[in-house]
């Protein structure tokens, strides 16, 4: 299994997680085998999947950050395996002696019961037993590292889903640890990989546009190619110039954003830009208006009066939501 990880070629994260599933799903036997992400925001995805054919697939649905709590995370940095048999099985009181000075803790405990609520979130999804192993990496900045551990996150989870009790023993666990660690080697120099591919193109695109900015106004940016939508992730852009609009895909109508732009300039005057995730939560008034085309925006000054924006639609509008139910109209 490990030696099938590390033959695999280079650039193609989806590739090695499905292999992973695979490997993970032959060594264990359990139902159904996933590869869950985390995103920026904290909420999950489901981006490799390795199941029965009778089960319902889970491939490419997310799941709100809320599912797996701060808590959960952090002992899954602490315990890389958490295995539960049976989450119907009835738990065993554990009776403490009266003289120990605090509670005794059970986070490093394989025997541990399941919370009440888990139990329940798993028989909703039809899981009776369940494996989890925590994928870590690299974590280039220290002061948001969720682990104890200096410079490491948790990037996400494979988590092994069966029908009926099932108990792995710990050989079995021991080996897919090991396989985790050897697959979080590989994960990790793919993420630095693509990391600095993003870096090279977006260094490139910015000299071309430079040069288009030297040899025009900035309404070259907008009319040839690449454009100013080639530098950020985003949904349309739009520069306002000289009173006049040059629209590129979704964005705003020209009066919205001539109100949008009259708002930073009442408010935001004192800066050469604003970027936010929710225009909602930035405090412009009239966010409700734009619908679900326009959530996040990023824009810039260039000159007095003259801006070029970037937006983002809701993420609820993008992408399937499972598990919990997501409300389209809360802010993402």
């Amino acid at each position: 299994a490990i030696s099938r990880l590390q033959s695999l070629p280079s650039g193609n994260i989806p590739l090695l997680c499905d292999v992973l599933v695979k490997e993970v799903s032959e060594l264990t036997g359990y139902d159904r085998v996933m590869a869950y992400k985390f995103h920026e925001d904290e909420h999950g995805e489901v981006i490799a999947e390795c199941r029965r054919s009778d089960l319902e697939p889970y491939l490419g649905l997310h799941y709100p950050a809320t599912d797996i709590p701060q808590a959960s995370r952090f002992l899954f940095m602490k315990n890389k395996v958490r295995m539960i048999c049976d989450c119907s099985a009835p738990p065993v009181k554990v009776i403490q002696d009266k003289r120990l000075p605090q509670p005794l803790s059970l986070g490093g405990s394989t025997l541990r019961a399941p919370h009440g609520c888990h139990a329940q979130y798993m028989a909703n999804m039809g899981s009776i037993a369940s494996l989890v192993m925590s994928v870590t990496i690299n974590e280039d900045d220290d002061e948001t590292a969720i682990d104890q551990q200096k410079g490491m996150k948790l990037w996400g989870l494979v988590v092994c889903h069966h029908t009926s009790p099932r108990f792995v023993p710990f050989p079995l666990r021991y080996a897919c640890e090991f396989l985790l660690q050897v697959f979080g080697i590989q994960l990790n120099k793919e993420v630095e990989l693509a990391t600095q591919a993003r870096e090279k193109h977006i260094l490139r695109t910015q000299t071309v546009l430079c040069d288009m900015l030297l040899r025009d106004a900035p309404v070259g940016i907008f009319t040839q190619s690449p454009n100013v939508m080639d530098l950020v992730k985003c949904d349309g852009a739009a520069l306002y110039y000289k009173n006049q609009f040059w629209l590129l895909e979704v964005t705003p109508t020209e009066a919205q954003i001539r109100d949008i732009a009259a708002w930073l300039l009442e408010y935001h005057n004192s800066t050469t830009g604003l970027s936010t995730d929710s225009l909602t939560e930035a405090g412009y008034p009239r966010a409700a208006e734009l619908g679900d085309a326009v959530c996040g925006m990023a824009a810039i000054k260039i000159t007095s009066k003259d801006f070029i924006f970037w937006f983002r639609s809701h993420t609820a509008k993008e992408i399937k939501w499972g598990g919990a139910k997501h409300d389209p109209g809360g802010r993402n």
